[in-house]
């Protein structure tokens, strides 16, 4: 009897993401991916800093342990129950896969995060894709999103800056 060894067809295996707080050696690796995006361009020393003193407002993604998003968040002191968002990035290799929104689950899970009632951001108008994640979010989280005038365009030194809207999400229930 002859026997034949048929193999099963190959199943690609799915590449985990792993949401965790970042280290200073993320850092560097978070300005690379914002250089390579529209964002606006901090110092690497920004991205390094807020991994350091930062880290439990701030998160990154990592698939196969290279960096595939962030978010750099703090706590205002003056209102505790408040989380800034500075800034989102998504490697473009993965837009549109939900990593953002996740980025932002995960924060406001955080235990640095328990007193949390409000996601804030600044956003600047022409930028569509964070107007649509932050009501996304509120949506949700079944909340409302309030947008109003925060910084304008005469604040800024060139011309080149547009005005920031305040987005205002909450109050997000635990």
């Amino acid at each position: 009897m002859n026997s034949q060894v048929v193999e099963a067809p190959q199943i690609a295996a799915t590449k985990t993401i792993v949401f965790k707080k970042p280290t200073v050696e993320d850092g560097a690796e978070m300005w690379e991916l914002v250089d390579k995006s529209t964002l606006d361009q901090n110092s690497a020393y920004k991205y390094i800093m807020m991994c350091e003193f930062f880290s439990e407002t701030c998160v990154v993604a990592k698939q196969e342990g290279k960096l595939v998003g962030f978010v750099t968040a703090f706590i205002p002191p003056e209102r505790k129950d408040v989380v800034f968002v500075w800034q989102i990035g998504v490697d473009p290799s993965q837009q549109g896969n939900g990593i953002a929104s996740k980025l932002l689950t995960e924060l406001i899970t955080r235990k640095a995060c328990q007193n949390v009632r409000f996601v804030e951001a600044t956003v600047t108008p022409s930028n569509k894709a964070s107007k649509s994640l932050f009501r996304r979010f509120a949506r949700d989280n079944q909340t409302k999103c309030r947008v109003s005038e925060c910084f304008s365009e005469d604040l800024f030194p060139s011309d080149e800056h547009e005005e920031e809207l305040s987005f205002r999400i909450g109050p997000i229930h635990s």
